[in-house]
């Protein structure tokens, strides 16, 4: 083997490596992992890609610039067309403006220009979508997104100022485990744990007012399991309680409708003899349901659990009043 080519393969073993400790490792620690010698692995350093570097204020480690490193991605065209279908949602449910996004979405139109052009040109018109200056414009939004992604990335922590539904500022140090777009009220949200209180959080990512990256390191623990966490979730919110069973009944015009779409992983649906659908499921928290269930109007009646019937009843009557009354 030529010392060129072993060289080129030594450097590639040593970004590998770097990616695969967030942390960085200094050189005698590559040195140990690779076994050679350390002053070897510091003749390495100037020819290695720019993305790598050396953080003198943590002890000299070597890291890789998260943000900079580009990724090589092979797609078949099944699985382009299921990227498209999701950029579709994004541009359509998330209305602010974001760059990443669109400059992601233009660098996969341009790979598909020759095996797909007609995908390829749908990716640039949602490329479009994404940084139309019509859009609103949130910098603030951007750049907390863009911290979170690295600290996530780098399991570091983050000392966030977040606006509470009050008004009130409050400040926390946050470590991200998740980040979770949230089509219902078209926002992202982030959940990890939070001091204080000491628990486990979710953050809306559009009311951070201010984040800062700090140096202290986190471990997402091994029993933390999104999937589970939201499993009963109707979309972003959970409990530590017992899920509430809610059972709606449509009425037949739109049973059919209703049953075409799976709206909930632990949902069970059967048809009346009248053709009226009874749809029921596990819910987390059932208020998080209700723009969905007011969003049927009057096809839909709401069976359990209680609370919940006389809160749309309560609401009926605000709409009677509202609309029938002079």
């Amino acid at each position: 083997m030529s010392s060129i080519v072993k060289k080129a393969e030594r450097m590639l073993q040593i970004e590998q490596l770097l990616l695969s400790y967030p942390r960085g490792l200094t050189a005698a620690e590559i040195a140990r992992r690779l076994g050679v010698h350390r002053s070897t692995i510091g003749r390495y350093f100037p020819d290695l890609p720019k993305h790598i570097y050396i953080d003198e204020e943590d002890g000299g480690r070597w890291k890789v610039d998260r943000t900079a490193y580009l990724l090589s991605l092979r797609l078949t065209l099944n699985e382009a067309m299921a990227v498209h279908l999701a950029t579709r949602l994004l541009a359509t449910r998330l209305e602010r403006q974001n760059p990443h996004a669109a400059s992601a979405l233009r660098k996969l139109a341009t790979a598909l220009e020759r095996l797909a052009p007609r995908i390829s040109a749908h990716l640039y018109l949602s490329a479009d979508d994404m940084d139309d200056s019509r859009r609103y414009q949130d910098p603030n939004f951007i750049r907390s997104l863009e911290v979170l992604t690295l600290a996530w990335a780098e399991q570091r922590e983050v000392r966030v100022w977040y606006r509470k539904k009050g008004g009130q500022i409050g400040e926390y140090l946050f470590s991200p485990y998740y980040i979770e777009p949230y089509a219902v009220g078209q926002a992202v949200h982030t959940i990890g744990y939070c001091e204080p209180p000491g628990a486990l959080r979710t953050f809306k990512v559009e009311r951070i007012e201010r984040i800062e990256l700090t140096a202290q390191y986190y471990t997402i623990p091994a029993d933390f399991d999104v999937r589970e966490l939201l499993r009963h979730a109707w979309g972003i919110w959970y409990t530590d309680a017992e899920p509430v069973e809610v059972v709606l009944k449509f009425q037949p015009r739109v049973a059919r409708r209703v049953g075409e779409t799976r709206w909930h992983r632990t949902e069970q649906v059967s048809v009346l003899e009248d053709g009226s659908l009874l749809w029921r499921a596990q819910i987390a928290e059932p208020t998080e349901m209700l723009p969905w269930i007011r969003g049927w109007g009057a096809d839909v009646e709401v069976l359990a659990p209680d609370w919940l019937r006389e809160r749309m009843k309560e609401e009926t009557e605000k709409l009677h009043h509202l609309y029938c009354e002079d």
